[in-house]
């Protein structure tokens, strides 16, 4: 193969760049493509009706409410689900809606979302005392499934604050003797409410994480109190890495490139997928990429133009541009290894698909910043932004150990 024909797949990102729109039926038929072959992680929200739900979605995330409000749809009579991002989703939530109402057996429903469930989630409200209809669910869940880890959020603690209080800090209830550091009407709170939920069946692993997501109009700071808790109990009870999937490093600090992540993540995964298909079209994969750099150009509100997507892939340069053709061309290579070049293939195909795309959208986000900035771009600090990306984009792309299990694991 030699060089000319090596820059194929570059040739295409560049004019998908260019494009006002990416190809529609070839993105599809990719995100399509990914969806089948690579099931997404799936959490479970149970719980009555404002209980907190959304917002622990909306902290989780970093979607706003009208984000979250229209992303969710129906999966079955009462229980919907909002895919995050929603192109290319890394997460699903399912919130059982109607628990609690008269006249409604949710059983069919709540069987439903069983078996989809990678992750259980039950969210209590502290100021709600009708723990009952939650706790028959969540004990019928634990008997059919004894080893499954649940995370238990308490919610709304400022409801329950004396007048004119803010949150305690730092958040004491991951302390030895917290009782003693909160006003006395959350601590009574509480503890009632997990006396009344009582020992669940099972010996799986149950954490309590007492929370408060906010608005930051309602003046409590922070606004995501507990957060950090909350992670921890979600990670401790499972090996979905969701964290990682869903945040950037914390030593980001650009909202653009947090908000960005996500998405470079969820389209990583997907063309991954997609490199990893028997058959595989490689144009599918720079439609993939194509359609990420226009989304983060939105985020950014920096749209593409002939200009400066020329000025992106030309600071990229052309080293990178051969060995970003060459990785995704490899896996033909591979295929013709006797015995084994379906195998090889795949595995190339889905490391290199995924590390390229997951180094490009990072080096996009680094040189969208710095343009919005009005800052000068270096190449080589683009460069190396791309080189270190992609170091950590081949872990996104190797096939996991095992394919999630039917319900939560730990």
């Amino acid at each position: 193969m030699n060089a000319e024909r090596a820059r194929g797949p570059w040739r295409k990102l560049y004019r998908a760049l260019l494009s006002s729109e990416v190809d529609g039926e070839r993105l599809g038929q990719a995100l399509r493509a990914a969806a089948a072959s690579q099931p997404v992680p799936v959490i479970w929200l149970l719980g009555l009706a404002q209980s907190g739900k959304t917002s622990i979605v909306r902290a989780l995330t970093g979607s706003s409410r009208a984000e979250i409000g229209n992303g969710f749809r129906p999966c079955t009579r009462t229980a919907s689900a909002y895919d995050f991002p929603p192109e290319a989703p890394i997460v699903s939530f399912l919130d059982t809606r109607g628990l609690g109402e008269v006249d409604y057996v949710p059983d069919e429903d709540l069987a439903q979302c069983e078996a989809r469930a990678h992750q259980l989630i039950t969210v209590l409200k502290i100021t709600d005392t009708r723990v009952e209809t939650v706790r028959e669910v969540l004990c019928a869940v634990r008997r059919r499934h004894p080893d499954w880890p649940v995370v238990i959020a308490q919610t709304c603690l400022h409801e329950a604050y004396p007048e004119d209080a803010d949150h305690v800090l730092p958040y004491p209830f991951a302390m030895t003797g917290w009782e003693s550091r909160v006003p006395e009407a959350v601590r009574r709170l509480v503890l009632a409410q997990r006396e009344q939920l009582g020992k669940l069946p099972g010996d799986g692993p149950v954490a309590w994480v007492p929370l408060d997501f906010t608005l930051p109009e309602d003046g409590y700071q922070p606004a995501d109190y507990g957060i950090d808790a909350l992670w921890s109990a979600i990670e401790s009870a499972s090996s979905l890495g969701l964290r990682a999937r869903l945040r950037a490093d914390p030593s980001v600090t650009d909202i653009y490139s947090r908000a960005a992540h996500p998405h470079v993540v969820g389209y990583s995964l997907a063309a991954g997928a997609v490199g990893a298909l028997p058959v595989v079209d490689l144009a599918l994969v720079p439609a993939l990429q194509g359609r990420l750099l226009q989304l983060l150009a939105g985020l950014y509100r920096l749209p593409w133009t002939r200009r400066n997507a020329s000025e992106f892939l030309g600071l990229l340069g052309g080293g990178i541009a051969t060995a970003y053709s060459l990785r995704l061309a490899g896996r033909s290579i591979a295929k013709l290894v006797p015995g084994w070049g379906q195998t090889i293939g795949a595995v190339w195909g889905a490391s290199a698909s995924a590390a390229t795309t997951y180094a490009l959208g990072k080096a996009a986000c680094a040189y969208l910043a710095r343009r919005r900035e009005g800052h000068v771009i270096e190449a080589d600090m683009l460069r190396e932004v791309y080189r270190a990306a992609l170091a950590r984009g081949r872990q996104l792309g190797r096939p996991p150990a095992e394919r999630p299990p039917d319900g939560p694991v730990g």
